[in-house]
């Protein structure tokens, strides 16, 4: 439907993203689903929907993330959908929001695996400095509606950036939590990669996250295969700011 009225960001010609990335994604921004998932979201917006992340958010994991420096890939599912929690990085909120459960489940599990203290805040996006690609497989959703964006066109998208990492990469850590991630386990060459997999952080499925050892075990392929290692601890924040952040 390449006739259909595209807004702005989403041109595949105005698409604004990291170099590395836009060298290797052209071609998909002007495959036809795209456009069309262009389209659809141009629709939610005339019909008063408010998406999230903000449009200049939405390619956020790989403006953080080049291409290039990929070392290790988190997949999530879709973005937090309440206000001010999207910010377009798997898992990851503002400092100024209360961490999500899973997030917290994520950090005791560091704690466990690593010995490093539980952070008072929720932003990981230190780790998309440090080469860990956190992506959704969806990269926005309507407001107060979770997975409402799972059927226009985004996973045919994420699934093929997951293609292109694990076919023109070598040695990167895929993270894969819970049964929606291990899906996306089909595109990942497994000789060349290491694919780490177990329940969800979620309160509902921690039970199989808890001791999945995976910050250390990716560090440890990392280091064998001649890559610095990720620095997964993350630094806390002031006495102030964590005073704020559990009153929020």
């Amino acid at each position: 439907m390449s006739s259909h009225r595209q807004y702005e960001e989403m041109n595949p010609k105005n698409i604004k993203i990291e170099s590395s990335w836009k060298k290797v994604l052209t071609e998909e921004f002007s495959k036809d689903y795209f456009q069309d998932l262009a389209y659809e979201l141009d629709q939610e917006k005339e019909n008063g929907h408010t998406i999230y992340p903000p449009t200049d958010k939405i390619f956020h994991a790989f403006d953080r993330t080049p291409f290039d420096k990929t070392k290790a890939v988190i997949i999530g599912q879709d973005p937090y959908h309440n206000p001010g929690q999207a910010m377009g990085l798997c898992f990851s909120v503002p400092k100024t929001v209360k961490r999500p459960p899973s997030l917290l489940n994520i950090y005791k599990e560091i704690n466990r695996d690593l010995g490093y203290e539980i952070p008072s805040h929720g932003d990981i996006s230190p780790w998309a400095d440090e080469g860990v690609l956190l992506l959704n497989a969806m990269l926005t959703v309507r407001e107060n509606d979770p997975g409402s964006h799972r059927k226009i066109g985004w996973q045919k998208f994420t699934d093929a950036v997951i293609s292109k990492i694990s076919q023109e990469k070598k040695n990167v850590v895929f993270i894969l939590w819970g049964n929606f991630a291990k899906g996306k386990k089909a595109l990942i060459d497994e000789s060349q990669h290491l694919v780490l997999e177990s329940g969800h952080p979620s309160p509902f499925a921690v039970k199989l996250f808890r001791e999945n050892g995976h910050f250390s075990l990716s560090n440890e392929y990392l280091i064998k295969n001649g890559i610095d290692p990720i620095q997964w601890k993350l630094e806390d924040d002031s006495v102030e700011q964590l005073a704020l952040n559990f009153s929020s």
